[in-house]
């Protein structure tokens, strides 16, 4: 059954400009180089929760925690922590539509 890692932030304020760079030119890249495809990122603009969620999609649970357990992952979201706070990941049972 397919994977989707579902993550959560909020970006800070005084480093959007070079969130969105590492967004578009890092993250989204590696994530494809490390073999997770469909990455989709949300904006929340209305209610209470984080202000961006990404997902991804992997074939399967152990794929993805495969993965998340590598260097290249650690380093990844270390990076992209430097650039948001309230930061979570989570892996679920991949179906089709949007997930929370």
């Amino acid at each position: 059954m397919a994977a989707k890692l579902i993550m959560r932030w909020n970006v800070r304020h005084e480093l959007e400009s070079e969130y969105f760079e590492f967004l578009v030119h890092e993250l989204i890249p590696s994530m494809n180089k490390l073999g997770i495809s469909d990455i989709q990122v949300w904006y929340t603009a209305y209610g209470t929760c984080e202000q961006k969620m990404a997902e991804g999609v992997m074939d399967s649970t152990d794929d993805m925690l495969r993965v998340m357990r590598t260097d290249e992952w650690e380093s990844l979201t270390d990076k992209l922590q430097g650039f948001v706070q309230d930061f979570s990941q989570k892996v679920i049972a991949g179906t089709r539509g949007f997930q929370i």
